[in-house]
């Protein structure tokens, strides 16, 4: 038989291919001829890390450095004492680095004037000869009793260097939650169904004549501690807000990371109005 013939009578036989061995064969296809995949499409997008508010075991709130290659759990105590603990990239190690003396800017939170102070090192017990892992400093009297904006534009670990910058309600000492403590059921009442500065008569109806603990109930506080430039920050934490975390005051609509922080910015509308901001001001650059 002519050796044509034997070739268009074996294709003609040839068993028909199942469908997926058809389709591997045209993605084998594709690649050979540098065409996009369709497997590559659907391959999953890395997401953002959210980081849960943490206690840390001095009471203050955890603060990532970097991409949480180390951590900062500062504590405000009596006095305007304020202490940095230094955390490794594990939140339960202790962080040694070498001693240096720091420079902080305070200012009230949302506020513009800053005031320089100093944070010096001060050694725990096993910290190596001029090694600390903790330092020590001390708000100026004007700031204290309210909520603070810390920024340390310089510390140095081993030979990297971070930008530390954290909001707190001062008091924190050992034993206190990692953000603002949540309300007794009468001061919580107290705070958010009597009307004052900021905060008015038509806020409290605005809001459902509740508390937040009233209307978040079951809230599981996250947040990303590293967002991204157009996301909306929590006026408190300054961590990226979570929508569903909102609440009304002066008539205007603020997102939050968690229901304290929503006790602790009507606080701040009642006591101090002139340092609640726009909220479109609290939208990361």
């Amino acid at each position: 038989m002519d050796s044509n013939i034997k070739r268009r009578t074996s294709i003609a036989h040839a068993p028909l291919r199942p469908p997926a061995v058809a389709r591997w064969l045209a993605l084998v296809a594709l690649a050979m001829i540098g065409g996009p995949s369709p497997l590559a499409a659907r391959q999953p997008v890395e997401k953002p890390v959210d980081h849960e508010h943490v206690a840390g075991a001095h009471g203050g709130s955890i603060v990532p450095l970097g991409r949480d290659s180390y951590h900062v759990e500062p504590v405000f105590e009596e006095e305007g004492v304020l202490r940095l603990y230094l955390l490794g990239a594990d939140e339960t190690r202790i962080q040694e680095t070498q001693r240096q003396s720091l420079t902080a800017y305070v200012k009230a939170a949302g506020g513009r004037e800053a005031v320089a102070i100093r944070i010096e090192p001060e050694p725990q017990e096993g910290d190596a000869e001029g090694m600390t892992s903790r330092f020590k400093g001390t708000i100026p009297e004007t700031l204290r009793g309210g909520p603070v904006d810390v920024t340390i534009p310089n510390l140095r670990i081993d030979k990297d260097r971070f930008r530390v910058a954290f909001t707190s309600a001062p008091p924190h000492g050992p034993g206190a939650d990692a953000m603002p403590a949540a309300l007794a059921d009468d001061e919580a009442s107290t705070l958010f169904l009597t009307p004052g500065g900021k905060y008015t008569r038509a806020d409290i109806e605005a809001n459902g004549r509740r508390t937040a603990q009233q209307k978040f109930k079951g809230f599981k506080a996250r947040h990303d501690a590293d967002p991204q430039p157009g996301d909306t920050l929590c006026p408190i934490s300054e961590t990226k807000a979570n929508p569903l975390c909102s609440w009304i005051v002066g008539g205007k609509t603020y997102e939050f990371c968690c229901p304290p922080c929503v006790e602790e910015f009507v606080r701040m509308a009642k006591e101090s109005p002139d340092a609640i901001k726009e909220p479109e001001d609290y939208v990361k650059p």
